[in-house]
């Protein structure tokens, strides 16, 4: 159904794009595999009209195609959803769902009942159950991203994209979607599959195409590769294993920091913790279990109902993140896009945010020079791949402008960091550098809660795992305990108790 053939893209004297070959049937799940940026997304975007190719064809059914820009591809029959959500959030899903197509009745007037309608029957499809008359801005995350999903299907699209769909999802909506997914496969529409999560390649995908650095490096059946094969096509090298062996921690190791007792709301549990010098502390249960709102609310960005910390057996009221920042706590956000970044900055902007003092010289004025190389070192450590510093962070792909962020924390002299969703977006290569860099930082005696909803994460991790249902912490798991049987029965069945 689909061919591209020999595609390239040059952005000034740079090509991104080497020549690269897709090949896609009707009826089946194509898996389009490879590091942050290999080239993925912008070969999605030429494909869909975002982008124009400098050279190479495009073909549907046989026939060469020319998209001018978005609309036209969506007229052929091609759609995608974006790994950023692109939602107007002060919008409801259904008027997201149907922005510039809305359908309408006698004099012209908006059929709102008949879109209402359509957006339901997309939801029956997908069998989840969200809110159609509130602003997207209220949805979680994770419903944020089936709106994007029933907004393609809208489209009748014949070839559907998905970019990194199930990064947000609970293991129970990947398996929706994945039904969804046979559906649609049954219906002969061709579905371009993007994921870092190569357990979900082999369940759904028939053939995969792996790209590196701009290049095709391959296509071939799911049935003739092993994880490792794939990994290695990828990286271009064997990654033995993804998480560095936990050194244990001492158990007379000082408190860092104690939450004597966080409630979210009233009546509501009440959740209690701490944190040793040296300590990956993860934070595992279910979407919607109160694990994110538990750090924010530390730092005095959700509003709960009780919140008592102490830090170095000193207790500590935080008003907000800038509070915790001055104390030596860091938070990397679960959303990036909206409270991780200004990406509209440059790299080096966005790494040296809340950092200036540290390239003060004379009192007054910014050594850029040390600013410019401390950048350039953070970058590096994490393997931004950009044209140099001074490029603009809404230039990059999803998976290196989450590097960005935690190149900022990594440049900080943090005593603790909190890692929300900290590998969502990454690749199977950046991830294992990202845990290696990690463990180095706790290494040098520092803190970390690490918030996931990938449970492998989790478990390859963590030297302890608090688990949380129900808005409140469980259980609290080490040593052998740290199993998935283990999480998965306190974050499903775990006794809450409720405090008035």
């Amino acid at each position: 159904m689909l061919e591209l053939n020999g595609i390239k893209k040059r952005f000034g004297r740079i090509e991104v794009l080497h020549g690269v070959d897709l090949r896609v049937h009707a009826g089946e799940v194509h898996a389009l595999l490879g590091e942050n940026g290999a080239g993925k997304s912008t070969l999605m975007k030429i494909l869909t009209g975002i982008l124009q190719p400098s050279e190479g064809t495009i073909r549907i059914d046989g026939a060469e195609r020319h998209f001018a820009d978005y609309d036209e591809a969506i007229a052929a029959g091609v759609g995608i959803v974006f790994q950023e959500f692109s939602l107007i959030p002060y919008l409801d899903a259904v008027e997201n769902m149907f922005l510039g197509r809305e359908l309408r009745g006698r004099f012209g007037l908006l059929d709102r009942r008949a879109m209402r309608a359509r957006a339901r029957e997309i939801m029956r499809q997908l069998a989840v159950d969200v809110p159609l008359d509130v602003p997207v801005a209220r949805l979680s995350v994770a419903e944020q991203q089936f709106v994007e999903i029933a907004k393609a299907l809208s489209l009748n699209a014949r070839i559907l994209v998905l970019d990194e769909p199930t990064a947000t999802l609970t293991p129970s909506e990947v398996e929706h979607l994945f039904a969804v997914m046979r559906e649609l496969r049954r219906q002969d529409v061709a579905i371009i599959f993007i994921s870092h999560h190569l357990e979900e390649i082999f369940e759904i995908c028939d053939r995969i195409t792996v790209l590196r650095d701009g290049q095709f490096v391959g296509s071939c059946a799911v049935s003739e590769v092993d994880n490792d094969r794939v990994v290695e096509m990828m990286v271009g090298r064997r990654i033995e294993s993804s998480f560095p062996p936990k050194p244990g921690v001492d158990p007379a190791a000082p408190v860092v920091l104690e939450a004597e007792e966080v409630q979210l709301r009233r009546g509501g549990p009440v959740s209690r913790f701490e944190l040793r010098s040296g300590e990956i502390l993860g934070f595992a249960g279910l979407v919607g279990s109160g694990r994110t709102e538990t750090v924010l609310a530390l730092l005095g960005a959700y509003p709960a109902a009780r919140c008592k910390v102490r830090m170095d057996g000193v207790e500590k009221r935080f008003s907000g993140p800038d509070e915790g920042l001055a104390h030596g706590i860091g938070l990397l956000p679960e959303s990036r896009k909206d409270e991780g970044l200004i990406t509209s900055f440059s790299i080096l902007q966005n790494v040296s945010l809340n950092n200036y003092g540290k390239y003060r010289r004379n009192h007054w004025f910014i050594d850029l020079r040390k600013e410019l190389d401390c950048t350039t070192a953070a970058m590096a450590a994490v393997r931004v791949k950009a044209q140099g510093p001074h490029a603009r962070v809404d230039t990059l792909s999803g998976g290196n402008q989450q590097k960005v962020v935690i190149a900022r924390w990594l440049n900080h002299d943090m005593r603790v960091l909190i890692f929300d969703e900290p590998t969502r977006g990454i690749d199977v290569g950046a991830k294992a550098e990202i845990y290696a860099l990690m463990r180095a930082f706790t290494a040098r005696g520092h803190s970390i809660i690490t918030v996931s909803s990938e449970l492998p994460e989790v478990i390859g991790l963590s030297d302890r795992v608090c688990v949380f249902r129900q808005g409140g912490i469980v259980a609290t798991v080490e040593g052998a305990d740290i199993n998935s049987e283990t999480i998965m029965t306190h974050a499903t069945t775990g006794r809450v108790e409720h405090v008035a």
